[in-house]
């Protein structure tokens, strides 16, 4: 543990969100159960990369521009104005 480090990360970043969503499936794949030794360890993580990487995976975001607008509104009200504004 003395050699781990913690770092807070912003609540909507999505290239954090990625990190975590791939750190969150490591660690069920690798270290949700017991490791016999360093080998074993070493195995398990490298046949999860293969299989995640096998799997081509992408992200679809949700977000779109005009929900950005609509939830960014009161921060950026001339930006609302223009980008939803289509006279």
């Amino acid at each position: 543990m003395r050699k781990l480090e913690f770092h807070s990360t912003p609540k909507h970043g999505s290239r954090l969100n990625m990190a975590d969503i791939e750190i969150g499936i490591f660690q069920r794949g690798c270290l949700s159960r017991r490791v016999e030794s360093l080998p074993a360890l070493r195995q398990r993580i490298a046949s999860n990369r293969e299989g995640r990487n096998a799997q081509h995976r992408t992200i679809a975001w949700q977000f779109t521009c005009p929900d950005a607008c609509e939830k960014l509104s009161r921060l950026y009200p001339l930006a609302h104005t223009h980008l939803t504004d289509h006279s």
